[in-house]
């Protein structure tokens, strides 16, 4: 197919529609069409180059372009690209249930492939109300939080918590139990994250848990990320693990947004010494070069779907491209790449060094909060910083600082007026040190109109 730049952009706007995007408003902007990549660098189509401070939605791990993965992936591709796993199976796939077995927690030892993190709460969701009516002991009941974020499936959504996402199919969902976001009632009741405010929390679940028959808890692990970066206070997420095996409930957490590095190890539950019944797994998974994502469960949860077929005990969901080659052929590489480029030793020093620039941030006008677990960071703007006055909606601070920072050539996506940063794991100081000094610039020159 023939373009040019302005066709390409005209298209854009004509036939594409975004997701999470006011299109009325996309359409009377200009924006950016990435061609290529490099590193920690895309580049658009007019030759203008940015540094992924996002991550390409959190996903990108070592980096565009890597030629490692671009191996695996070109490896797989001539031999084949996809065949079915329904009642068949294939070598990649194989191979990555077995790596990501190796690597999760020990309970850990199903895993169930889809194409992408909504998916593999969704599926996780299914897999604990099916288990539940095949031992004969149905229940109906889900505990989640406030300010959650689960993906944009049906059943993830209703286990999700973030109104502005969620108001509209209030009534397509089921209903679930919430507790608050951890972050937002330690602040609200005691000014930081505390232990007080955790023992507070995991009082609450546990009263729960003595009245109701609950399927399982679900949960971000360590923190709300698509919330704008709610880190939990720390043992929060032990704490519920030890009053769900105390009270016979399953326990899913996810770690889609957390896993594969991002909190400074491969996966949070670790920080935490916690073995969930459900582990769900996506974006880092393939190194942010193809889709796919996995829900990890236990022997006990396997067996109880198992016996006879006339029975139908078997759990009937799969999709199309479930264990696709060519994504589990990339994502095995990916996690090669942490091994041998001993990237998770690599980053604790880049830790350190956003913690420390992050700091910078209370000092800059309109920054009135500042959150960080890890390698993730969300800096929030405020209309008042004093009073906690948080900007009109309508406003678009968040984005008018995003489009700034991309005059000055770092790519981020806000949430709302919080501005997250999820660098790729391979940034290198000289670049982290240009994202801040972009963003904490960007937020300077902005002003209210």
């Amino acid at each position: 197919m023939n373009w040019d730049k302005e066709t390409l952009k005209k298209w854009d706007k004509e036939y594409f529609w975004h997701p999470f995007t006011q299109m009325k408003v996309y359409a009377e902007e200009d924006n950016l069409i990435f061609e290529r990549g490099e590193g920690v660098y895309l580049y658009d189509i007019d030759g203008n180059k940015y540094i992924d401070a996002i991550s390409s939605l959190w996903c990108n791990v070592h980096g565009h372009n890597h030629p490692y993965l671009n191996n695996a992936l070109v490896s797989q591709l001539c031999k084949v690209a996809h065949t079915t796993t329904l009642g068949s199976s294939n070598i990649p796939a194989i191979l990555l249930t077995k790596k990501l077995v190796d690597i999760t927690p020990p309970s850990l030892t199903k895993v169930f492939y889809s194409e992408d993190g909504a998916e593999s709460v969704e599926i996780a969701i299914k897999l604990a109300y099916h288990y539940w009516k095949n031992k004969g002991k149905p229940r109906k009941k889900f505990v989640t939080l406030s300010e959650a974020y689960h993906g944009d499936t049906i059943g993830a959504v209703s286990v999700g918590g973030i109104e502005t996402f969620h108001f509209t199919y209030k009534d397509l969902l089921f209903d679930v139990i919430r507790l608050p976001s951890p972050y937002l009632y330690c602040m609200e009741n005691y000014g930081k994250l505390c232990d007080r405010g955790k023992e507070d929390l995991l009082s609450m679940l546990k009263e729960i848990l003595e009245r109701e028959e609950i399927v399982a808890v679900v949960l971000e692990a360590g923190i709300q990320a698509a919330a704008g970066m709610l880190p939990f206070p720390k043992g929060f997420l032990k704490g519920v693990r030890e009053l769900t095996k105390k009270y016979d409930t399953l326990l899913i957490v996810d770690e889609v947004a957390t896993g594969f590095g991002r909190t400074g190890t491969m996966f949070y539950c670790e920080q935490e010494d916690v073995s969930p019944d459900f582990m769900c797994l996506g974006k880092g998974i393939t190194g942010g070069y193809l889709p796919l994502a996995a829900t990890l469960t236990t022997d006990e949860i396997f067996e109880a779907f198992l016996g006879e077929f006339g029975e139908a005990k078997h759990f009937y969901h799969g999709h199309t491209y479930t264990g696709n080659n060519l994504a589990c052929a990339v994502a095995l590489a990916n996690i090669e790449l942490f091994e041998k480029e001993e990237t998770l030793k690599k980053l604790k020093p880049k830790i350190e060094i956003l913690s420390e620039r992050l700091d910078e941030f209370f000092y800059v006008k309109y920054v009135g909060d500042v959150r960080q677990l890890g390698f993730m960071a969300g800096i929030e703007l405020y209309k008042d910083k004093e009073k906690k006055e948080k900007f009109p909606y309508g406003w678009r601070v968040g984005f008018k600082v995003a489009r700034k920072c991309w005059e000055k050539g770092v790519f981020l996506r806000p949430l709302g007026d919080v501005m997250v940063l999820m660098m790729p794991l391979v940034i290198e100081e000289e670049e982290i040190n240009k994202v801040i000094d972009v963003l904490k610039e960007s937020i300077n020159e902005f002003e209210p109109q």
